[in-house]
């Protein structure tokens, strides 16, 4: 009797389970239609795909290795407006480029949002670092790191040109070929670690740039294997690279190693072993670990500012240069700038006050933003002002978990914004522009990046110190520029220039 029986109850329990789903789901949609109603929303336009959505992510991820990634999204607002939706296999994005739906998430419905699912991609080099932790988690990272950034911190120009003069000695003086990109990269890398350690990595203090870093070339693994977990979303659980697990596990033990030695000098420094009165100059560990002695925290906190402050003033670089290269104008009237320094080493206010020099920054990152797309997932439902609605004026409804994904590249071009020649190079468009929030190049709201003045005045410095030592720039790159996208924008060309030095 149990046998004949044992099936049918089997049948019964899963056609029960089924059903509870279905129910739910039902409920679900219900609620969520009940809640658009509410608060008038409308429809946004939406992007035609195929295959459940794989067809557009495929699309997506071929524009990526391609170098076409931000073109790609930008030719889909072109298409289909400021807001709309796209599958992308596992659920419907609401894609968006709009300043007033930008700000609704970054900073007016603010606790709305999170970073979802992503931040597990960061967690293994970041683990709860700032930049991998929401809630009550990055509210304390973040009251824990931005006491160290403030200005007189970061306008002690000291540190940056110990690290320019070292970027000199690997500048050719015959006029040959050379790749900014790569030194940018080293310089910025060995200038944050002294900032944050206490000690440079140093890539740029031997003869040879063949000479590895060990720690420069583990971090370097560690992210590209960041961006593939990155890409591959849910996915990245089946994602395996000893290489990227080596690379991670070096990375963390080589700043381990600091934030032992930060805390043994505040215990000797507590226990009177050490003379007070003994200038050091400012390392930003030291200042840490006088809120905090968690190691694991120290370390998380240490990665996440390294990653920011490197990428971030690199890239700046290198694409201001890389343009100045084609654009002798550019390089002319900035040049023209500078010499009226008259070969003085700048301080913080004459960066702050030189004009063309803020204005060729601004105008380089608003072209390249150093994210040009990112992410954020609504931790309950909620709306975005506009883009819904037959006129496109209405509020678009956003379920919880779905995904708002906002493109500041595609922003940063907005003709009604920025002008008929908004996706021109031009610096003097800055005289009198306010964009708002129609610019982004440090993120906004609660989480904009504590650390921008920091790049933004070793950027502007070392833009500076360079234009005094050489009198001209020839590019040596036929081709325009490619922006490359992985955790953060590159140039997927470098920049190879020949730099003429100044007559003695």
């Amino acid at each position: 009797m149990l046998l004949t029986l044992g099936p049918g109850l089997g049948s019964y329990l899963l056609l029960c389970v089924l059903g509870w789903f279905v129910f739910k789901k039902i409920q679900q949609s219900l609620s969520d239609r009940a809640f658009a109603r509410k608060h008038n929303c409308g429809k946004a336009p939406h992007l035609p795909t195929y295959l459940f959505g794989f067809d557009t992510l495929f699309e997506l991820l071929k524009s990526y290795t391609q170098n076409k990634s931000t073109e790609l999204v930008r030719s889909w607002h072109h298409r289909l407006g400021r807001t709309f939706t796209v599958h992308f296999g596992k659920g419907v994005v609401v894609q968006t480029c709009e300043p007033k739906n930008v700000q609704a998430v970054l900073a007016t419905q603010f606790h709305d949002f999170d970073l979802g699912d992503r931040k597990e991609s960061y967690r293994p080099l970041l683990g709860e670092g700032i930049f991998a932790v929401d809630g009550k988690v990055w509210e304390h990272s973040r009251a824990l790191l931005r006491p160290n950034f403030v200005r007189n911190q970061i306008s002690d120009i000291a540190v940056y040109e110990r690290h320019v003069l070292q970027l000199f000695k690997h500048i050719p003086s015959d006029g040959s070929t050379v790749d900014l990109q790569d030194l940018f990269l080293r310089m910025t890398l060995d200038s944050a670690t002294e900032f944050l350690f206490g000690h440079s990595v140093d890539t740029l203090g031997s003869e040879s740039l063949s000479t590895t870093n060990s720690f420069a070339e583990n971090f370097k693994v560690s992210l590209a294997g960041t961006l593939v977990r990155v890409l591959l979303g849910p996915l990245r659980v089946f994602y395996r690279s000893r290489a990227y697990n080596k690379a991670t596990e070096e990375s963390r033990k080589y700043v381990g190693q600091f934030v032992r030695g930060a805390l043994e000098h505040r215990a000797a420094q507590k226990a009177g072993h050490l003379d007070q009165n003994q200038s050091q100059g400012y390392v930003f560990l030291y200042e840490l670990v006088q809120q905090t002695q968690d190691e694991k925290v120290l370390t998380d906190q240490l990665l996440s500012v390294l990653l920011a402050g490197r990428d971030t003033t690199a890239i700046l670089l290198t694409i201001t240069f890389f343009i100045m290269s084609k654009r002798e104008d550019v390089w002319r009237k900035l040049r023209a700038e500078v010499l009226n320094l008259e070969g003085k080493r700048p301080s913080f206010e004459d960066l702050k006050n030189m004009k063309y020099l803020t204005w060729v920054m601004n105008e380089t990152l608003r072209l390249y933003p150093i994210v040009p797309i990112n992410i954020r997932t609504a931790n309950k439902n909620t709306t975005l002002p506009t883009g819904g609605g037959p006129d496109g004026k209405a509020p678009v409804f956003i379920a919880k978990g779905q995904e708002v994904m906002y493109s500041s590249y595609t922003m940063h071009r907005l003709p009604d914004v920025y002008g008929n020649d908004a996706t021109e190079y031009r610096p003097e468009r800055w005289a009198n522009l306010r964009p708002g929030w129609a610019y982004i190049p440090f993120n906004g709201g609660p989480r904009i990046c504590i650390a921008q003045q920091f790049a933004l005045t070793e950027a502007g410095y070392t833009i500076v110190r360079i234009l005094q030592e050489y009198e001209s720039i020839e590019s040596r790159d036929p081709e325009p520029l490619k922006a490359r996208v992985g955790l953060t924008l590159a140039s997927a060309n470098g920049a190879k220039v020949a730099l003429t030095p100044v007559r003695g």
